[in-house]
């Protein structure tokens, strides 16, 4: 009797590890089975180290790159290859954002039931959501300048322009590529923002000052800090409000209100506008914003006109141009296309744990109030002429760099639009003036938009 208990004691363990084991194996298996089948010793996935499977479209049907056992084939547009490099990656892997690493599941058709096995043998087509003649228009309007150009539909989510420069043409790639040209600038690159960032001050004193739209200052062009140590404009803007201030960028109002706010209130914001967050766009992570907030004073002046110590991701102030659009919730960027009819339903349903919308980052009415003044700036200031036909609500931006450099130039905003419902961002690398330099860019680009 007892050999029988022990017989059936050590059987209920062995079947108790047996459970473990499997446990323990299906979690992997969910977990990192996609690594398992992304191995570079799959013969199956791979050719001599490279991903010989799957094809690459934008959201037009055009082939962007497809991959073979002898290498990689681009399309045969040298324009569309330049202006897209940064999502098709090069023939060596070192682009983080290009499909072959970002999107590797998705090319070999890798899924929990079936691996990486299909009736072909090729892989999948992958569809992104990115408009190749969108993308080109794009890198055309930087001119061979450096830098970024964002545009996404702020209802749906789905990234339409995506171009960071430097780039070049990856079929003919140079013996020693500029400095940067690996790097997509608008999704895994920071920048100091100047004066677009004014509009998260702007609404941090719209949601918390009683006088928020009456309180006004006499502009002479300069705050003294005490000695040499000043907040400056180019010149004097005379008694202006929070609008008046916003249109022609004084720095002295905004330095005074962001000492007005305080910095507990300003790191508040900069948080409630995902600044400070990074986005995961289809398994590519885009870099987060750091900050600086001085308890008061001059660097405190400086933090809220967009200086100082600020530095924000192109991606995620396009976010935050597409919540000011949208009632003050933004639509979580969107790079892939759904493949299927579950994708589809699983992209709608946040118990899938895919939410569409981020939280809230303003009030509705606060996002109107800062809608009505970006109209404002393009119309009272940039000059609606340089918009022809289009609804722009924008804010420019030229942020200093250090003595020596031209600043960044800046334009974000977007279109009041429901037909185009597309919110953008430009940075164009010490390009100047923010809405010579990169508001110009902006209208070839939106241009090429609401007329394909």
């Amino acid at each position: 009797m007892k050999k029988i208990e022990k017989r059936a004691i050590m059987c209920l363990l062995l079947a108790f590890l047996l459970l473990v084991g499997v446990g323990v194996f299906s979690y992997r298996y969910v977990a990192y089975g996609d690594d398992w089948a992304s191995y570079e010793g799959n013969r199956d996935v791979y050719a001599d180290g490279d991903l010989s499977k799957g094809r690459l479209f934008d959201t037009n049907g055009t082939l962007l790159m497809q991959n073979t056992p002898d290498g990689i084939v681009y399309n045969d547009n040298a324009a569309i290859r330049s202006a897209m490099m940064h999502i098709t990656g090069d023939r060596d892997n070192n682009i983080t954002t290009g499909a072959n690493r970002a999107f590797t599941d998705e090319l070999i058709g890798y899924d929990l039931i079936n691996g990486v096995y299909s009736l072909n043998n090729d892989g999948e087509d992958v569809t992104v959501t990115l408009d190749a003649n969108i993308c080109v228009a794009a890198y055309e309007a930087l001119g061979g300048r450096n830098g970024t150009v964002g545009v996404y539909n702020y209802e749906t989510g789905d990234i339409i322009c995506m171009v960071s420069a430097p780039t070049y043409d990856p079929t003919s790639p140079p013996a020693s590529p500029e400095e940067g040209s690996y790097m997509n600038m608008f999704t895994s690159a920071t920048f100091v923002p100047g004066s677009i960032f004014k509009l998260v001050t702007a609404a941090a004193a719209i949601e918390n000052l009683d006088d928020a739209y009456t309180w006004t200052i006499d502009c002479t062009g300069s705050v003294s800090y005490g000695g040499d140590y000043a907040v400056t404009d180019l010149s004097a803007h005379g008694v202006v409000d929070l609008e008046k201030a916003l249109e022609v960028s004084c720095n002295c109002y905004f330095g005074q209100l962001a000492e007005k706010l305080g910095p507990g209130l300003l790191e508040k914001y900069v948080e409630k506008a995902g600044l400070m967050s990074s986005y995961d766009i289809n398994g590519i992570k885009t870099a987060e914003g750091t900050f600086d907030f001085p308890d008061g004073g001059m660097n405190l002046a400086w933090t809220g006109i967009g200086q100082w110590e600020d530095m924000v991701n192109p991606c995620a102030m396009m976010v935050y141009m597409g919540a000011i659009a949208n009632g003050g919730e933004a639509v979580y960027p969107n790079l892939i296309e759904p493949t299927s009819f579950m994708d589809s339903v699983k992209a709608k349903l946040p118990f899938f744990g895919t939410e569409s919308k981020t939280k809230r980052m303003i009030d509705e009415t606060t996002a109107a109030s800062l809608s009505d003044m970006m109209a404002n700036n393009v119309v009272s200031h940039y000059g609606s002429e340089n918009f022809p036909g289009l609804s722009v609500c924008a804010k420019t931006g030229t942020a200093e760099v250090g003595s020596g450099k031209k600043p960044h130039a800046w334009f974000a905003g977007f279109l009041d639009d429901p037909s185009n419902p597309y919110a953008f961002i430009v940075m164009v690398e010490n390009g100047g003036y923010g809405a010579d330099a990169a508001g110009s860019v902006a209208n070839q680009v939106l241009q090429a938009i609401v007329n394909r």
